[in-house]
């Protein structure tokens, strides 16, 4: 089943971003290479990106079990793809516009 799984927020500097999440709610976070880093709850998740080439807005992310059968579904229901499947750590993701253009991201673990 389907699930809210993650927030990718854009962020101007990690490290001040890190310490801003960590001191308010006490989070710890793993580092991904130099410009991102998450909280790895196993609930939830919290990702800070700081790349060049960030979203612009926090993004929801959709954890799925079949990543193709998501895309097929999302584009059948009207939604656009924006960024097509890619690896990264920990797995597989596409991101998509809703119809009313929100960006969005499904997942699969893997």
């Amino acid at each position: 089943m389907a699930r809210f799984e993650y927030m990718e927020l854009p962020v101007s500097d990690r490290g001040e971003a890190k310490r801003f999440y960590a001191q308010a709610f006490g989070w710890t976070f793993t580092d991904f290479g130099p410009d991102y880093a998450a909280t790895l709850s196993g609930d939830t998740d919290l990702g800070l990106d700081a790349s060049p080439d960030k979203v612009k807005a926090p993004l929801p992310v959709i954890r799925v079990e079949d990543l193709e059968a998501t895309l097929a579904a999302v584009e059948a229901a009207g939604g656009t793809i924006v960024v097509p499947i890619f690896a990264f750590p920990g797995g597989r993701r596409f991101h998509f516009r809703d119809v009313d253009g929100h960006e969005l991201a499904a997942m699969q673990p893997g």
